[in-house]
């Protein structure tokens, strides 16, 4: 059987990047809320004309704090399929997994405060 090339499968693998990304989307309320935030914040950036900087930082912290949040579902999606009963250290790992998503989320919210508070006032 040959080989498929290296671009095939960079190709292919961008694919179900994209499968992931619209299950997470699709299934997922919490990925659900915070795309909308996401969207929220992107037009307020407009509206603001935030500079190129904020821009990224803004960009990089919705990044992060979705990016996080589709780690911390797929740790909890696993969690419960390796144990589908109520575990002690289960349940550990999914407040971990929820915690670092928390912190992320304060930073981002921080992030927008540097950014919005001094327009607003």
């Amino acid at each position: 059987m040959p080989r498929k090339s290296f671009f095939v499968n960079r190709i292919k693998s961008v694919g179900i990047a994209f499968k992931g990304l619209f299950l997470l989307l699709r299934t997922e309320s919490s990925i659900k809320i915070q795309f909308v935030i996401a969207l929220l914040m992107t037009a307020v950036g407009f509206y603001f004309d935030i500079s190129a900087m904020e821009w990224v930082m803004q960009l990089f912290a919705i990044g992060l704090v979705m990016g996080t949040e589709g780690v911390n579902t797929a740790i909890e999606k696993l969690s419960d399929y390796v144990q589908p009963n109520k575990d002690p250290k289960i349940g550990f790992l999914k407040d971990i997994s929820a915690g670092a998503v928390m912190i992320v989320s304060i930073i981002a919210s921080i992030i927008g405060l540097i950014i919005y508070l001094p327009k607003i006032i």
